[in-house]
């Protein structure tokens, strides 16, 4: 399966809270992309030293959030980004680039 995570958005929170500096948000294409592409996230970062400190949703698939401390990966399912919104929620952040 590719774990190449879709529609990647990073949310820049330093001015707006200070729970954690970026949100980063992506989607996956159904529950198991999804848990792949937060499997890949948790390994690629643990190979740069950094340990994920909570893991929340990776059995469901449905939404799988890494919080890292300083960052929050959240992974989704398609349709419950676009239920939560939370790019919408967090409209005061700025939203910073992400290329492949």
């Amino acid at each position: 399966m590719d774990s190449k995570a879709n529609d990647v958005v990073m949310l820049d929170l330093r001015e707006v809270t200070d729970m954690a500096d970026y949100f980063i948000m992506a989607s996956g294409t159904s529950d198991t992309h999804v848990r792949a592409t937060a499997q890949h996230v948790i390994e690629e970062l643990r190979k740069e030293g950094m340990t994920v400190q909570s893991v929340e949703g990776f059995e469901s698939g449905r939404w799988v959030l890494l919080d890292y401390v300083d960052f929050v990966v959240h992974v989704f399912h398609p349709a419950l980004r676009s239920f939560y919104q939370l790019e919408r929620l967090w409209g005061d952040a700025q939203a910073v680039a992400v290329s492949a």
